[in-house]
């Protein structure tokens, strides 16, 4: 995956994700040049830094799907944060600092993920012992060779049942795993969370063993698992592994920025904390070390990808240092009609065939006429036209208007088709979009 040239990654975002070929050619080519970085030697690597990206458009026409969807087929450190979460030193809230932190445990967990597939056999022959154990207690010392050899032909008798399924119902104790306590690592330093965490560890460890509990086979599967990784795993390569990571391949799509931007025709500073977001927003795109669970990152080749709307500002308007640091710039366009039919139709697992799946399951069958999706499609294009544009999103709430009696009553509809045909679409929608006062309440 790592090695995919840039048409490559177009065709696969092309599966999900209708139109703004520029903005998935400029994402795929910021991608492609971290992968091209890798291959030159470490001197010259060290001066090659990711162009970041500033993506505009209206809500709802793709921009975080797009990173979203690349992040999954690579496998990359990904996270998504909106801007006006974020305030400056001084203020309450969250501090810019913390979402690299949450990167981090984005990073660990998905290594972890990798790390438990490769040792899958490993990790199910210990849940297979475990339960076994459990089920058919181990001989004592000294058993004569006899007793070992009929214990032997009874444990591998209980392995062909337990992998048939045959055990799934017996119950059996296992010791849960300890709780952990969340803590909010946009509120705590570092330092502050490792106290807390040591005060925690400190009071469990008046208790030291884990609270059992009788579970089924099935059941103890999971927790088994858990358990597995945790013994066959080393923690510290694993956390070497996710900081290295997160400083190669990590991405940050930070949502909103124009909400942090203060506009050159404003009169008064209502915020005060806006240009200090972007301040402190700074040193993390430019290039600093930020301290985590895991241990230092340094933030020099995280790729930053920020969206805004830009509707009562202008990238301008962001402070010229962090403008500086987005030099990709890619205008996203506004879904027409043939764009949210395009939507309904063409990606992988789209709307249409989402609710054709859900409906399958109450064992309805809804079919769709051309002339419905059109008509749909033309109802979404004018509810964006007469109130806000909100692009592709609109599609559901117009979906939901149109199929909420087929939905409710589908239990009992067992059997049936229901075609949905443009009559249909015309005597559900036509009054609700007529009304533009209707429209902002219904869709």
């Amino acid at each position: 995956m790592d090695s995919l040239t840039p048409k490559e990654i177009v065709a696969h975002l092309d599966k999900y994700v209708i139109g703004q070929q520029e903005a998935k050619k400029t994402i795929a080519v910021a991608l492609r040049n971290r992968w091209r970085r890798m291959q030159l030697d470490e001197e010259m690597q060290r001066e090659v830094v990711p162009k970041n990206i500033l993506m505009i458009g209206n809500t709802g026409v793709g921009k975080t799907e797009i990173a979203r969807r690349l992040s999954r087929m690579m496998r990359l450190p990904f996270i998504k944060v909106e801007a006006s979460k974020y305030t400056e030193v001084g203020f309450v809230g969250r501090d810019v600092e913390s979402m690299i932190r949450d990167l981090a445990m984005v990073a660990l967990n998905l290594v972890r993920e990798e790390e438990n597939e490769k040792n899958r056999e490993k990790i199910e022959a210990y849940v297979e012992n475990k339960i076994i154990e459990k089920l058919l207690p181990p001989l004592p010392e000294g058993a004569s060779e006899e007793k070992r050899a009929d214990y032997d032909t009874a444990f591998a008798h209980m392995q062909v049942r337990l992998e048939r399924g045959e055990l799934d119902h017996l119950r059996i104790e296992v010791e849960l795993p300890e709780p952990t306590v969340e803590m909010s690592g946009g509120h705590l330093t570092p330092e502050m969370a490792d106290m807390q965490a040591s005060i925690i560890k400190v009071i469990s460890g008046i208790n030291k063993k884990g609270k059992k509990k009788e579970v089924t086979v099935k059941e103890a599967r999971a927790v088994l698992e858990a358990e597995a990784s945790n013994e066959l795993l080393d923690e510290e390569r694993l956390k070497e592994l996710a900081l290295r990571r997160i400083e190669e391949r990590g991405i940050v799509f930070i949502d909103e920025i124009d909400k942090i931007a203060v506009p050159s025709n404003s009169t008064s500073r209502q915020d005060p904390s806006k240009e200090g977001v972007q301040r402190d927003l700074l040193p993390i795109v430019e290039g600093s070390t930020v301290n985590t669970k895991l241990g230092p990152v340094d933030t020099d080749h995280i790729l930053f990808i920020a969206a805004g709307a830009f509707h009562l500002s202008k990238p301008s308007d962001l402070i010229p240092e962090l403008q500086g640091r987005f030099p990709l710039r890619v205008e996203l366009e506004s879904l027409d009609e043939e764009a949210l039919y395009r939507i309904l139709t063409e990606p992988q697992y789209s709307l249409i065939e989402q609710y054709r799946a859900l409906m399958g399951v109450e064992k309805l069958d809804l079919v769709f006429d051309e002339d419905a999706l059109r008509a749909i499609a033309r109802y979404a294009a004018a509810a964006n036209e007469k109130t806000e544009d909100i692009g592709a999103r609109r599609l559901q709430t117009v979906m939901e208007a149109l199929l909420d009696e087929v939905s409710f009553s589908a239990d009992e509809r067992h059997g049936q088709t229901v075609v949905v045909d443009r009559s249909m679409v015309e005597a559900k929608l036509d009054a609700i979009v007529e009304d533009e006062d209707t429209t902002r309440y219904i869709l």
